[in-house]
């Protein structure tokens, strides 16, 4: 049997693995697991009202339309999980990769723009040994993505349904098409003028977006990676919208499911990238906007999206951050 030389074993000993460095057993590491938990405790804290209300008007609803919400809220964790999976090439465990996605829901409530979701799932994929430029690239086509698939689902809801969803009341007038425009005009520009002034940036940037492209190019050879990318993205908003749909008519809400779903695809669309943490806020107040166009209540609506964040927001939020904190302890993430 050969011999490995003692100074070949020392270097193995002392080289450095590819991947995350596993959290050490030290007072830090532990307090890290339990920062999940004391950023939920204190933004209930903060926000114990609208909790509160919401689940006292939940308290009256219709326990079998209740029902129907959780089950299109938990598809909307695998609809997550399908998407990440197919923004890269290499087989991701699906139980892993279902819990990282429902941790990263509890994450992705407490920091504004998807970020605490996008941190988890990087961690998620470095742990699988994905390198970190390639981990980066796939978050980076998962939030071009998702956007962008709601653009055929929009076009569908038009077509399918021309004489229930009323577009005239919501049709934005000219200063709101200008101002989009605008905006987006402005954030090319600015990112353009920041690659050709600065630097040290291109080099970088050129790196990233020939990774992503060549992930791309990959991804898109394969038909299983195609259907879970942009078929769990159209399907994202939908099962959403379902589950505002199964609120509301546990409530009585006097619209059909087509215009509550098309209410959310409409209000995600236009204040969607305000970065709030998990859209809360904004997004909540253009829904509630478009159901009051569409024939709803002014009360009910608000009633439906309060009950809405409890089923979404609030029941998963403390199971969410205690698998976090469970995944960060065994190094899986």
């Amino acid at each position: 049997m050969r011999r490995v030389p003692a100074a070949a074993r020392r270097c193995a000993r002392t080289t450095p693995r590819s991947g995350p460095l596993p959290l050490r057993r030290t007072p830090a590491g532990r307090a890290l697991t339990l920062l999940p938990v004391l950023l939920i405790g204190a933004w209930a804290a903060i926000d114990w009202r609208a909790m509160c209300a919401g689940a006292a008007r939940l308290a009256s609803a219709d326990p079998w339309w209740l029902l129907a919400g959780v089950f299109f809220t938990c598809l909307g964790w695998v609809a997550a999980a399908c998407v990440r999976q197919g923004a890269v090439p290499e087989r991701l465990p699906p139980g892993l990769l279902l819990a990282s996605q429902f941790a990263a829901g509890a994450a992705n409530h407490v920091l504004p723009a998807s970020i605490g979701a996008h941190a988890v799932t990087l961690r998620f994929l470095q742990g699988r040994g994905i390198p970190l430029a390639r981990a980066t690239a796939s978050l980076a086509l998962y939030s071009l993505v998702k956007p962008l698939a709601k653009t055929p689902v929009l076009i569908v809801f038009v077509v399918a349904f021309p004489d229930t969803l009323r577009l005239g009341q919501l049709a934005p007038g000219k200063g709101t098409l200008l101002l989009a425009v605008g905006g987006v005009t402005l954030g090319l520009a600015t990112a353009s003028l920041l690659v050709t002034v600065v630097r040290p940036l291109r080099r970088p940037l050129l790196g990233f977006v020939r990774t992503a492209l060549t992930d791309i190019r990959l991804l898109h050879t394969r038909p299983s990676r195609v259907l879970a990318l942009w078929g769990g993205s159209a399907a994202a908003p939908v099962l959403q919208g379902s589950v505002i749909a199964s609120v509301g008519f546990s409530l009585g809400l006097p619209l059909s499911w087509a215009e509550v779903v098309f209410a959310l695809l409409l209000a995600t669309t236009a204040v969607g990238a305000v970065p709030a943490p998990g859209g809360i806020g904004p997004v909540d107040a253009a829904l509630v906007f478009t159901m009051v166009a569409f024939g709803a209540p002014m009360g009910l609506a608000t009633t439906t999206v309060i009950g809405y964040r409890v089923l979404t927001v609030w029941a998963p939020l403390l199971p969410g951050a205690l698998v976090l904190s469970f995944l960060v302890r065994r190094e899986v993430l």
